[in-house]
């Protein structure tokens, strides 16, 4: 797996290039914004009709991680489901097909903005976790130093070899790091963009995901 090793808060971490968060020396796995459920919310409010795989290709990217890492514990930094009621539609899914991977681990299901409730399907719902030197939650704050987040699906804009390229992406600097959105059906906030500029320090990069990841100076 060509995972990007970085450095955060004195703390060994690895960017997958399916923009999952590995830490190594604590066994865990981190992803965020999965909005389980998106194409079934999309429908029910009477959106675009889209392809209804979204479900079972997120969670196949998911369990493959899983497999590659053998985490102890999993963290889903919140915005795991689009909404509630896609969490009610798509639960008895998402359990059967998330079952083998959640047994014997400690499964963590963060509160975020769209699943703000707990989800039937087993695990633990926090509003946050703290997991020393780290502290996990879906929107970043006032942080103490070595805040972990979500909640904003950043992506970066750089040109090589003449090209332009877009791609999600991790944004880290000496105070927090975001993660990228991992659910198929999401977009992104351009790093560019004054909310995610404001947040992070002059110092911040950004990590590129793909097949082999890549930290460039965060685009601003």
């Amino acid at each position: 797996m060509n995972g990007l090793p970085f450095s955060f808060c004195d703390t060994a971490l690895v960017a997958l290039p399916s923009g999952a968060l590995h830490w190594p020396e604590a066994g865990t796995l981190v992803v965020s914004d999965l909005h389980l459920g998106k194409a079934e919310r999309m429908a029910r409010r009477g959106g675009p009709i889209l392809p209804p795989y979204e479900v079972t290709d997120t969670i196949d990217r998911l369990r493959a991680d899983i497999a590659a890492t053998a985490p102890r514990t999993v963290i889903c930094l919140g915005d795991s489901f689009d909404d509630l009621a896609a969490a009610r539609a798509t639960g008895d899914a998402v359990a059967h097909q998330l079952a083998p991977a959640m047994a014997g681990r400690r499964w963590i299901w963060i509160e975020g903005n769209h699943d703000p409730g707990p989800v039937a399907i087993g695990g633990t719902h926090l509003a946050e976790i703290a997991l020393a030197p780290l502290m996990f939650r879906h929107i970043a704050g006032p942080a103490p130093r070595g805040e972990v987040s979500g909640h904003y699906h950043p992506k970066a804009r750089i040109t090589a070899r003449g090209r332009s390229l877009s791609r999600r992406c991790f944004l880290v600097d000496d105070i927090r790091l975001i993660l990228p959105a991992y659910g198929t059906y999401t977009g992104g906030l351009s790093s560019h963009d004054a909310v995610l500029a404001s947040l992070m320090g002059p110092e911040a990069r950004a990590i590129l995901i793909g097949p082999v990841p890549v930290a460039v100076p965060m685009p601003r």
